[in-house]
């Protein structure tokens, strides 16, 4: 893939995407921790199930009303650029391979959009989408985007109107859309650290950011399937990861088994694997705080069979 010219975005588009989420999506829930649990940042009761709807909001906002959108994922950003595009009002392109999930091409189609479904791979999906936006339309990254990291930023200043003095941010680590909007809110505050969590089997960011540019690498299977691919060349992402997120930690599949059991019977809380990195890696001791700690929970969208594995095993 060529290198895309990305602009970078500042603080202030945080601001303007603020404006935009909030006035579509209600808060989500901070549930406060019981004896000596971790606090959680709910994003899995967004609409569509994931936080990434506030970047899908803030991007398709900042595309105007005649500029149509275009974007690849069968997943939760695919479903973010949907609700976006129905609730906006704009023209809205999702790309699928054609043996995408039957369940996920299902839930895209009750919005609003134009699916199409080319390719038997995802590369191949966002190659066409990419012509498409030479051709006019807007491509919408999932990670790679300045309108969708400053709606991921969001979060955080919904975050500084739901608690008061020194925290610590932990969220998931992926393509770097939410840790860098994360991390630009967190630029403005002097008490505020960021750490960013990724799976052990992908270490994607880590790799890019001691480096200094994008370093493929292996990535080996896991329940963070989410949050477990190779980043763009040249995505933006790479050097506000690097500015502004404090510490990058990753998490063992025993460690993410543990999260999601923990989710399920101590809050009778579903996530999907990359929603509960945050949480593995604070219930794992391995984020070091004397402030409150806030453990960003980022999706719910989970196959049942693979969540009823997980309940039912004994991972070690």
């Amino acid at each position: 893939m060529a290198i895309r010219d990305v602009r970078t975005p500042d603080t202030e588009d945080v601001e303007r995407a603020w404006e935009v989420v909030r006035g579509v999506l209600p808060a989500t829930p901070l549930v406060r921790p019981a004896a000596g649990g971790p606090a959680l940042k709910l994003e899995t009761m967004q609409p569509t199930g994931s936080f990434k709807v506030r970047g899908a909001l803030a991007a398709l906002a900042e595309a105007g009303d005649d500029q149509p959108v275009v974007t690849a994922s069968a997943g939760n950003h695919g479903l973010g650029v949907a609700f976006a595009a129905t609730r906006l009002g704009r023209r809205a392109t999702v790309v699928v391979p054609a043996n995408a999930s039957p369940a996920k091409v299902a839930a895209l189609r009750g919005f609003d959009i134009e699916l199409v479904q080319t390719g038997t791979t995802y590369a191949e999906a966002e190659a066409h989408a990419l012509e498409l936006g030479a051709r006019g339309a807007r491509f919408v990254s999932p990670y790679n985007d300045p309108g969708v990291i400053a709606g991921q930023g969001t979060l955080g200043l919904e975050l500084g109107e739901q608690t008061s003095g020194p925290l610590t941010v932990v969220c998931a680590l992926g393509g770097g859309g939410l840790a860098s909007g994360i991390g630009l809110w967190a630029a403005t505050r002097t008490d505020v650290r960021v750490i960013g969590v990724e799976s052990a089997a992908a270490p994607s960011m880590a790799a890019a950011v001691a480096a200094g540019h994008q370093v493929p690498i292996e990535v080996g299977p896991t329940l963070a399937d989410g949050i477990a691919a190779n980043l763009e060349p040249g995505s933006v992402t790479i050097d506000l990861v690097a500015k502004h997120v404090d510490e990058l930690l990753t998490v063992t599949e025993s460690e993410l088994h543990t999260a999601l059991r923990y989710l399920a019977g101590t809050h009778g809380l579903v996530s999907e694997g990359a929603g509960a990195v945050a949480l593995a890696a604070v219930l794992a001791g391995k984020v070091e705080s004397r402030e409150q700690v806030v453990a960003v929970v980022s999706g719910r969208n989970v196959a049942l069979p693979v969540l009823a594995e997980v309940l039912a095993s004994s991972h070690s």
